[in-house]
């Protein structure tokens, strides 16, 4: 599978101090003392508290034969609805509707389109995806369940660095989180057999009614061929603002099936 499909799929999940954390206070620095369950529910209590988001963004795409710069319109419905439409001086490049029963989207250069299940992205990153996790990867959060007894956490460069007890060697995950906020600062998905890995880093947060917001996300996908990256800042983000999600496949455009 190519690199680049491997990073589309990474950017439809993604596209994306000191808080009320039910006890536990965010800080400057990391505290060690904390354990898994503390961390992880710091965390769970910083999740954003809202109905519908609308942002602007700009996202800078380069790989070894080309770069871009596009403008990104992002709507979500929380727990219900993702839209994302990518322009280019005002013309639609591409569109992408995600339910949690179902992944749509088209691209306008190719005249083709997808609809089908999660199991798209699931075989583009090599483990099982749902709504709820690609959700949360858009917001900065964890988007994987995980139990206190079933990860460690330690303090790596002021971080919070959690990582499963028990990973499958071929799939290695861990992740980094902000002390101030419990938010997700950084990513890593390692892919040794098939030479792939994949960083997402989380640039500074905002806080926007309460809650931490990311307000740039970075991709790097690296495998044995080609490395590809991805660049997004946020120009606006607006909270429980009236939102449509406009989708219709164009007629004539052919369907894809990414094998």
């Amino acid at each position: 599978m190519k690199l680049k499909h491997f990073v589309g799929a990474a950017l439809i999940y993604m596209f994306l101090g000191c808080g009320a954390t039910k006890g536990i206070d965010g800080s400057f620095t990391a505290n060690a003392a904390l354990s898994a369950k503390d961390v992880l529910k710091a965390h769970k209590a910083a999740a954003q508290d809202f109905k519908t988001l609308a942002a602007r963004m700009q996202v800078r795409y380069q790989d070894p034969d080309q770069s871009q710069s596009i403008t990104t319109s992002l709507r979500l419905e929380k727990d219900k609805i993702i839209w994302i439409k990518a322009s280019i001086l005002g013309i639609t490049l591409a569109k992408v509707l995600i339910t949690p029963d179902q992944v749509q989207f088209y691209e306008t250069l190719s005249n083709s389109y997808f609809e089908g299940d999660f199991s798209l992205i699931s075989d583009m990153l090599g483990t099982q995806i749902n709504f709820e996790q690609a959700q949360a990867l858009l917001l900065g959060q964890i988007m994987l369940n995980l139990k206190p007894k079933s990860v460690s956490t330690t303090v790596k460069n002021n971080k919070y660095r959690i990582a499963p007890i028990k990973q499958d060697a071929s799939y290695l995950l861990s992740m980094l989180l902000n002390p101030d906020s419990f938010m997700v600062h950084q990513a890593k998905i390692s892919q040794p057999d098939k030479q792939r890995n994949l960083l997402v880093q989380y640039g500074p947060y905002q806080k926007i009614e309460g809650s931490f917001y990311p307000t740039q996300i970075g991709i790097r996908a690296l495998d044995v061929l080609e490395q590809t990256s991805i660049a997004i800042k946020y120009k606006k983000i607006d909270l429980n603002v009236s939102v449509s999600f406009p989708f219709t496949i164009p007629k004539g455009y052919t369907q894809s099936t990414f094998k």
